[in-house]
């Protein structure tokens, strides 16, 4: 058995790792407002689809698409908030070039100028990546909601 065609070979791990670690690079650059580190988890052509969360906190954010596009508009949209997000429980599956990750992300939101507001969301992502050299990147990414506490119009600015 070659070490590529197992699930546990070295490379194979180390391919799992680095999809993770497209996500952590998405997470770190919502929370540290670095629109370049967020740019970075995405392909040129990536689509975001947070239309299922969004819905459920009453809200419309139709697709996404093209890498900086995105990360004009997460920039734009999150910028009036303190915002954390936890990466966790995230399942890879690789095929060749191709991977799929299923991750929980818990995002905390909260306006910049109160902090006695807030609002928690856990959602669920599904992410499509690409290789491309040595790194994973976001191809397609679909966010649903798994449950929210708090004030949902801290998303709005209201």
């Amino acid at each position: 058995m070659s070490t590529t065609d197992s699930s546990t070979s070295t490379t194979a791990i180390e391919d799992k790792f680095a999809v993770v670690e497209t996500l952590y690079r998405y997470a770190a650059g919502l929370d540290l407002r670095d629109k370049d580190l967020l740019a970075s988890a995405f392909a040129d052509d990536a689509v975001a689809d947070f239309g299922p969360a969004t819905k459920k906190a009453g809200q419309e954010y139709p697709p996404v698409e093209g890498r900086e596009t995105i990360a004009a508009a997460l920039s734009a949209s999150l910028g009036h908030l303190d915002t954390t997000h936890s990466v966790s429980n995230p399942r890879v599956s690789l095929d060749g070039d191709r991977a799929n990750l299923e991750a929980i992300v818990a995002c905390q939101h909260l306006p910049r100028e109160d902090h006695s507001r807030h609002v928690l969301m856990t959602n669920r992502y599904d992410v499509e990546l690409v290789r491309n050299g040595d790194v994973w990147l976001i191809q397609h990414v679909t966010v649903d909601n798994a449950w929210t506490e708090g004030d949902p119009t801290v998303l709005a600015g209201i």
